[in-house]
C-alpha cells in the first residue's frame, strides 16, 4: 500500500509540474501529511536555471508572514517539505488549498510565483457532536414523520468529506438525507410505522457516518429514543429557513433576527420555547444569544468577514406538552464585508545603494501588497511619492517592482526617502504606506572646474626661487576619490617664454603643488628675459576614468631697477655757421666711466651743440627713463647738458679765455628706486675755426676707416698732440697747393660735414630714441628684435619725440656729388607715452615730470619746429648692416 501511494504521489507531482510549464506558471501539488524532506519538485530546473545556479544565484523563498512548511534546497534547487503539512490547518474547508509562494533569484534579481497545492488525504474520520443522543418522541405521530438529527462533520474536503449515513436495522425508523447545493445537508430520522410506548417504550439505535475516502473512515453515535405519551401537535415555524445579512462591524447587542413558531394545542402543549440546537461553525455559539421566549437572536460578539463569512443556526421550538413536541428551522447569517482592513505593504527585496549612472528601468526593490478585505474593499491601488525619479510597475497581482524612471544625480540628491502608498477601493478608503531609503552611490561624472578660467598674477623680477606666486583652486562635486583633485603644469598647453637662449617651457619657471594648487617659482624671474609667462594648469581627479579641467595662468613680471645705464658712442652736435667750426666727438667703448673728445671753435655762439651723450638702460618704464647732469665743472661754465636729451651745447659764446681745452664730467642717471648711474668724461678742444673743421673732418674719416675712435682717459694728452700735428701738416700741404685746390677742399668739407658727427666703430647697431625732454632706450637684445630689413618694427614702441633746434640752412650740393646717400630709416617715430608696450602690462603707466619747454610734450603728437629731426634712428656699422 505504501509503494502504491508513493507512485501516485510522483505521478501527481510530474503531471502538475508539466501542466505548470505549459501554462507559463510553475505549479506543484503535494499531499498533506507528507514527510519532511519530501521533494515537491525540481524548482531550479523548472525555472530554467542551469546546474549550480540555484546556489550561486541564491534561489530562495520569500515568506509573507505565513509558515509555508516548504523550503528550497540550496544545493539541488529542489522544493522540499520542511515541516508538517496539515491542509485543514492551512486552509480549513477551502478548496482547493493553494499556497502562493514567491521565489527570488539574484544576479539579476528576478521573482517567480510558484503555486503549491496541498491535496487532501482522508486523515479525518466523521465526528458527531456527542457519542450519545437522547430523543423523546410522542407515541402518536403519523408514519413518515420526520425528526431532525445532527449530522457528523468531517474536516476533510471533497470526496473525503462526502458523508453517507446508515442506521442499525429497525422496523420503526429509517433515515432521510437531504442534500442541497445552497445549504448544508440535513439528516432526518423517519418514522416508518406508528409507535407504541406500551409495547416498546425505548428504542436503541446506532447511527453510522461514513466518508467517501479510500479507505473509508466512519464515526458513530448512539440514539436513545424514548416514546412519550400523546401530545399530537408540534410547534410550526412560519419559515423553515431564515436568511439574514449583517455587516461585520455590527455592534454587540444588534438584533440579528426574530423567529416565530405556533402550536395549535392549548395550555402547556401550546406554550413554546426556543432553543438553539446546532451552530456551524461551532464558534458561533459564543457570538449569538437566543431569547427562549421571544425567539430574538442578538449579537454578543464581534463578527469578522475575513474569519467566517457565514453562520448556520438550527433552532428548535418545543411545547410544554407531555410529551413535548418540537418544530425546527434554520437561520443562515451572511456576514457582509466592510472596509475595516487597511492595505499591507512589505518590502520583499531591496537592492541599494543605486549607482547614479544606473539605467532607466533598473529594479530597486520588490514589494508585496495585500488587503484582507474582499471586492472593491480589497482592490488596492499603489503609488510612489515623490513621483520621480522612481515609479512602480505591477508584475503580478499584489506584486510591484520599484524601478528607476529618471536619471540620478548624486551631486544634486545623494539619498532618497521613497514612500510607497497603498489605498484600497473602499468607502471611505483606507491607506497604508511603507518607507524605503534609497542611497545613491557616486560615479565620476563631473570634471574638476576652476574658479577662474584665467588667473592673472603679478610677480616682481629677481624674486627668490621657491617663492609662492599664487594659488589656483578647482572644485569637483564628486565624492571620495572621484572628487580628489591633483594639479600639474600641463606641458601640452600653450605656455613658456622665448629668450635669447631659445624657447623654455613653463615648467622650467614654475611648479604647482599637486594637492594645494599653490604655484611656486623654480627660479628668479628676469623681466629682461621674459615679460609675460603664460601656461595652463591642469586639475585631474582620481576617478576611473579620470576627468580633468584646465585654467590659464598669466604671470606678468614687474620690472625692477637692476640695470644701470649703458653709454653708447657719443656724437657731435655742432654745425657750420659762417666762420664757426664744426663740433666733433670721438666715442669711447664700454659702460660706466668713459672718455670722449670733441672740437669747438672760439667764437661759437651760445646754444651750439658740441656733442651728444647717448645711453641705454635695459630696464623699462621709470627704471629706463634717463636724465643727464653736468657733474664737472660746477658753476657757470661755457657748456651745458640737456637734462633729457644728453646734448652738450655752449652756454655762452666761447672765448680764448676759456683755455685750449675743457674737461666735462657728465653723469647719466635713471629714475629707478634706488637710482643707478653711469659717468662719461668729455674733453672739448677749443681751436681756431679752420683747425676745428680739419680736426672734425680728420677724426671723422679716421673713425670711419679704422673703426677706432675711442681712447682711454689716460691717453687724452697724446691724442690731443697728435691731432695738433695733423692739423699743421694739412695746413702745410694746403699752403703748397694752389689756393684754388684749397678753396675746393674747404668748399667740399663745408658741404659734406654732418651736422651731428657720429663716430662709431664696427659692431651691432644700437637703437636710441631721445629728445630734449627725455631719452628712452631699449635693450640691445630687444633692439635687434625690432630691427628688420623692410618696414617698421614688429612691436609697438612708444618713445619721446625728439625736438632738436633747427640747424643752419646748408649750401646747395649738386646731385651728381651725392655718392653715398643716406639709407632710409628702418624705424619710424612712434608717438605715445614713454614706455614699451610690446605686451599688455599689468600695472599703470608711470607719471613723468613736467615738460621743460612749453612747446614740448611727453605724449605723441609733439609739435616740432620747422626742420627739426625727430624719432628713433638706427646707428649703422661701417658695413652698413643693421
Amino acid at each position: 500500500m505504501v509503494v502504491s501511494w508513493c507512485s501516485v504521489l510522483r505521478v501527481v507531482v510530474v503531471v502538475e509540474a508539466a501542466w505548470a510549464l505549459v501554462a507559463g506558471q510553475v505549479r506543484y501539488s503535494v499531499p498533506e501529511e507528507a514527510k519532511a524532506g519530501t521533494v515537491v519538485g525540481r524548482l531550479s530546473q523548472d525555472l530554467g536555471l542551469e546546474a549550480g545556479e540555484a546556489e550561486s544565484r541564491r534561489l530562495r523563498l520569500v515568506s509573507q508572514g505565513r509558515r509555508a512548511s516548504v523550503e528550497v534546497s540550496g544545493a539541488s534547487g529542489a522544493l522540499v517539505v520542511s515541516s508538517r503539512l496539515d491542509r485543514e490547518e492551512l486552509c480549513g474547508k477551502s478548496a482547493p488549498c493553494a499556497l502562493r509562494l514567491e521565489v527570488l533569484v539574484e544576479r539579476p534579481l528576478r521573482v517567480f510565483h510558484v503555486e503549491l497545492e496541498v491535496t487532501d488525504i482522508n486523515d479525518n474520520a466523521p465526528l458527531f457532536p456527542a457519542a450519545r443522543k437522547n430523543l423523546s418522541l410522542p407515541e402518536n405521530p403519523p408514519p413518515e414523520s420526520r425528526f431532525p438529527l445532527e449530522g457528523a462533520s468531517d474536516a476533510d474536503i471533497g470526496a473525503n468529506a462526502e458523508l453517507s449515513y446508515t442506521l442499525s436495522p429497525s422496523e420503526y425508523f429509517g433515515l432521510d438525507l437531504q442534500r442541497s447545493e445552497e445549504y448544508r445537508e440535513s439528516l432526518f430520522l423517519v418514522l416508518r410505522k406508528p409507535l407504541d410506548r406500551e409495547t416498546l417504550p425505548v428504542h436503541r439505535l446506532v447511527l453510522t457516518a461514513s466518508d467517501g475516502g479510500r479507505p473509508s473512515l466512519t464515526g458513530t453515535v448512539e440514539l436513545l429514543i424514548s416514546v412519550l405519551d400523546a401530545n399530537d401537535n408540534a410547534p410550526q415555524f412560519n419559515q423553515s429557513v431564515y436568511k439574514v445579512q449583517l455587516p461585520e462591524n455590527a455592534a454587540e447587542g444588534t438584533l440579528v433576527v426574530r423567529v416565530n413558531a405556533t402550536d395549535p394545542d392549548e395550555g402547556n402543549n401550546a406554550d413554546v420555547s426556543f432553543t438553539p440546537i446546532n451552530t456551524f461553525p461551532p464558534k458561533g455559539l459564543n457570538l449569538f444569544l437566543l431569547n427562549p421566549k421571544t425567539g430574538e437572536i442578538r449579537l454578543t460578539g464581534l463578527l469578522d468577514f475575513e474569519d467566517v463569512r457565514s453562520y448556520e443556526i438550527q433552532i428548535e421550538a418545543t411545547d410544554k406538552g407531555i410529551p413535548p413536541l418540537s418544530g425546527h428551522c434554520k437561520v443562515v447569517l451572511e456576514v457582509v464585508d466592510v472596509n475595516d482592513n487597511a492595505p499591507e505593504v512589505w518590502v520583499t527585496s531591496l537592492s541599494v545603494p543605486v549607482s547614479e549612472d544606473a539605467a532607466v528601468g533598473t529594479v530597486v526593490a520588490l514589494l508585496s501588497v495585500s488587503d484582507r478585505d474582499s471586492g472593491s474593499n480589497g482592490r488596492v491601488r499603489c503609488a510612489v511619492w515623490p513621483a520621480s525619479p522612481f515609479g512602480l510597475v505591477s508584475t503580478f497581482a499584489g506584486s510591484y517592482s520599484l524601478v528607476l524612471r529618471e536619471a540620478l544625480d548624486r551631486e544634486r540628491v545623494s539619498e532618497y526617502e521613497v514612500e510607497v502608498r497603498a489605498e484600497d477601493g473602499g468607502s471611505p478608503p483606507l491607506r497604508a504606506s511603507r518607507g524605503v531609503r534609497v542611497p545613491v552611490s557616486d560615479v565620476n561624472d563631473n570634471a574638476p572646474a576652476f574658479a577662474q578660467a584665467v588667473y592673472t598674477v603679478l610677480a616682481r623680477e629677481n624674486n627668490a626661487a621657491g617663492a609662492e606666486l599664487a594659488r589656483v583652486w578647482a572644485r569637483d562635486p564628486d565624492e571620495a576619490g572621484n572628487g580628489r583633485v591633483s594639479y600639474s603644469v600641463w606641458e601640452g598647453g600653450v605656455g613658456g617664454a622665448s629668450s635669447g637662449g631659445g624657447w623654455r617651457s613653463a615648467s622650467s619657471y614654475v611648479s604647482v603643488d599637486a594637492e594645494s594648487g599653490r604655484l611656486w617659482a623654480l627660479r628668479p624671474l628676469d623681466y629682461e628675459e621674459v615679460q609675460v609667462l603664460q601656461f595652463e594648469v591642469r586639475a585631474v581627479d582620481a576617478g576611473e576614468p579620470s576627468l580633468c579641467g584646465n585654467a590659464t595662468v598669466q604671470v606678468f613680471v614687474v620690472d625692477e631697477n637692476d640695470n644701470a645705464p649703458a653709454l653708447l658712442p657719443a656724437s657731435g652736435g655742432g654745425a657750420w655757421s659762417g666762420s664757426s667750426s664744426e663740433a666733433a666727438s670721438v666715442p669711447v667703448p664700454g659702460s660706466g666711466s668713459v672718455w670722449a673728445w670733441a672740437w669747438a671753435s672760439w667764437g661759437t655762439p651760445a646754444g651750439q651743440v658740441v656733442a651728444k651723450i647717448r645711453a641705454v638702460d635695459a630696464d623699462s618704464g621709470y627704471n629706463a627713463w634717463l636724465r643727464y647732469e653736468l657733474w664737472e665743472p660746477r658753476g657757470k661754465g661755457p657748456f651745458r647738458v640737456g637734462l633729457y636729451s644728453g646734448e652738450v651745447s655752449t652756454a655762452r659764446a666761447l672765448e680764448e679765455a676759456d683755455g685750449p681745452r675743457q674737461r666735462l664730467v657728465i653723469v647719466v642717471r635713471d629714475h629707478g628706486e634706488p637710482s643707478l648711474s653711469a659717468t662719461a668724461t668729455l674733453s672739448v678742444s677749443l681751436v681756431e675755426g679752420g683747425e676745428a673743421a680739419l680736426a672734425a673732418a680728420g677724426s671723422s674719416s679716421s673713425s670711419s676707416l679704422s673703426g677706432v675712435g675711442l681712447r682711454p682717459a689716460e691717453g687724452g694728452a697724446s691724442v690731443s698732440s697728435s691731432a695738433a700735428t695733423n692739423v699743421w701738416l694739412v695746413v702745410a700741404i694746403c699752403a703748397v697747393s694752389s689756393l684754388f685746390l684749397l678753396a675746393v677742399v674747404l668748399y667740399v668739407a663745408s658741404r659734406w660735414a654732418p651736422r651731428a658727427a657720429v663716430l662709431s666703430g664696427p659692431g651691432a647697431a644700437t637703437l636710441v630714441c631721445a629728445s630734449e625732454v627725455g631719452s628712452w632706450s631699449y635693450s640691445q637684445r630687444q633692439s635687434r628684435s625690432l630691427c628688420v630689413a623692410d618696414g617698421a618694427g614688429k612691436s609697438d614702441l612708444m618713445v619721446f619725440s625728439p625736438n632738436f633746434p633747427p640747424p643752419p640752412a646748408p649750401a646747395p650740393v649738386p646731385a651728381a656729388k651725392e655718392s653715398n646717400p643716406e639709407a632710409p630709416a628702418l624705424l619710424d617715430t612712434v608717438s605715445g607715452p614713454p614706455f614699451l608696450a610690446s605686451r599688455p602690462f599689468p600695472f599703470s603707466r608711470p607719471s613723468f615730470p613736467p615738460v621743460p619747454s612749453p612747446d614740448q610734450s611727453l605724449l605723441g603728437g609733439v609739435p616740432h619746429p620747422a626742420g627739426a629731426v625727430g624719432g628713433c634712428r638706427v646707428l649703422k656699422d661701417v658695413n652698413g648692416t643693421c
